[in-house]
């Protein structure tokens, strides 16, 4: 084991301070965290829509009876605590009772407190941690607490911490396991940008997470762990953190590194395509439909929902004094009000077939193809309410179950594309593929040499070795 990493208390129980990142839909599962905690460290499956594995190892998919996005709401809300359940059951199993299990949530996703209550209620003893980000989870002390189970927040700043702490976490102090502190330029998938921190000047870890472990003792947490999360591949790079009273006790998850291992549910393209990525194939954009900024594969999915954003102006159903040029939409011709430059732009963009002017909730109009019109209306009429507010189609998961906003043809229907290539093992270039910023270290690194795809065992161990 490198020099200075030590075994940390982590749920209760000591294990070596590697925690497996818990990926979305299907790319985390029970089999790969059993894996993990069976190997001495902690296994993290995701609980958002996983799949349900019935008591005889067979996949029942979720086929939806529901005709309005509400009934379809619901039969996804019933499915997932039952899916993450099965998934739980299996990561039991296979850890062999070593380590540490914790199920991933995000706190945007729709029903998390429901879908929580459900799967802690029916997995008593089996799951050990609930971590959960992508948002500010207030009630998830309360949640874990009641469980008798530990919680583990994701943030990305101290000032987060903070404001969790002071509204909630102070109450159930007890159950806090550890605080995740994720990187938000080089973390994979969902990122926590602030409105303050530009995307394109990434930050020294060190100083942040010195300030979190700051405010962390100033509370009486000094001996509450904080997860790294995000960036990190050789812990021998990490060594001015061990042993460092201004880091404290530290563990290291790792998200990207895993999806290349043998109990890894990706399919084997994805897998290969990880293992070949050059340094900025992966970056962060704002297209999801949560509002966050994410990190994912440069692929064709990606580069055609750049170009789409590219391929829009702003325009007025009444003409005032910038925007009074008319122009013509669609076979009946319906006037819209542009810039004369604008005009221009979009008659260029029609002689090149994208002929379909959609309206956007910014009073802009983004032009595409016809073929891609229809896709985009159909994945938002079949919207089955997985976010708790989703742009994309306006979606809302209480109240009026609505954004009241106009749906949004710049993003994109997340749970499609997840489950088509999680589950489904859909086209890699065409579906969102998430991953770290550090994914292209898989090619210069010896131990994949050949495509090597290595045990989770064998991870771990290479891991905690320093490399």
């Amino acid at each position: 084991m490198l020099k200075g990493l030590k075994k940390v208390m982590i749920s209760g129980v000591e294990v070596l301070p590697i925690v497996e990142g818990g990926k979305g839909v299907a790319v985390s599962d029970g089999v790969s965290s059993g894996a993990f905690a069976e190997a001495g460290a902690v296994g993290t499956f995701s609980g958002v829509n996983c799949k349900l594995i019935d008591d005889n190892g067979n996949y029942i998919p979720l086929v939806y009876k529901g005709k309005t996005r509400i009934e379809k709401h619901r039969e996804l809300i019933e499915y997932s605590i039952k899916a993450a359940i099965s998934q739980a059951k299996i990561a039991w199993n296979k850890s062999k009772g070593k380590g540490r299990i914790h199920i991933n949530v995000l706190w945007e996703m729709a029903a998390c407190q429901e879908i929580l209550h459900g799967v802690l209620e029916k997995t008593k003893g089996i799951v050990h941690g609930v971590t959960c980000g992508a948002g500010m989870p207030y009630k998830l002390a309360e949640i874990a607490a009641k469980y008798k189970v530990h919680y583990y927040p994701i943030v990305s700043s101290m000032r987060a911490m903070r404001a969790l702490w002071k509204r909630s976490y102070e109450k159930n102090k007890e159950w806090l396991g550890g605080v995740v502190y994720e990187d938000p330029w080089l973390a994979g998938g969902h990122n926590g940008l602030s409105n303050s921190e530009n995307p394109r000047q990434p930050e020294d870890p060190y100083p942040r997470v010195a300030e979190l472990r700051k405010f962390m003792n100033e509370v009486g947490l000094h001996d509450t762990p904080i997860v790294m999360a995000g960036g990190v591949w050789y812990l021998r790079d990490w060594s001015h953190w061990l042993d460092n009273p201004e880091i404290g006790p530290i563990v290291f998850q790792y998200g990207t590194r895993p999806i290349v291992t043998k109990e890894s549910p990706v399919s084997d393209e994805w897998k290969k395509k990880l293992l070949n990525l050059e340094k900025g194939d992966v970056f962060l954009n704002n297209f999801s439909p949560t509002g966050f900024y994410s990190s994912a594969v440069n692929n064709d999915y990606i580069r055609e929902l750049d170009a789409r954003g590219h391929r829009q102006i702003a325009y007025r159903t009444a003409p005032d004094n910038h925007l009074a040029t008319p122009l013509a939409l669609g076979p009946r011709g319906r006037e819209v009000f542009v810039t004369p430059e604008d005009r221009e732009k979009a008659e260029d963009w029609i002689a090149q077939g994208f002929t379909e002017g959609l309206k956007t909730p910014d009073d802009t109009l983004v032009f595409v193809t016809p073929e891609k019109a229809a896709e985009i209306r159909k994945d938002q009429v079949d919207c089955m309410g997985c976010l708790s507010h989703c742009r994309f189609s306006n979606w809302k998961d209480h109240d009026d179950y609505t954004t009241g906003k106009r749906p949004d043809p710049r993003s994109f229907c997340i749970q499609k594309t997840l489950q088509d290539i999680g589950i489904d093992h859909g086209d890699i270039d065409h579906n969102l593929m998430f991953s770290g910023h550090n994914a292209y270290k898989f090619r210069d690194d010896p131990f994949y040499k050949d495509g090597y795809i290595p045990s989770v065992k064998e991870l771990v161990e290479r891991i905690i070795a320093g490399d």
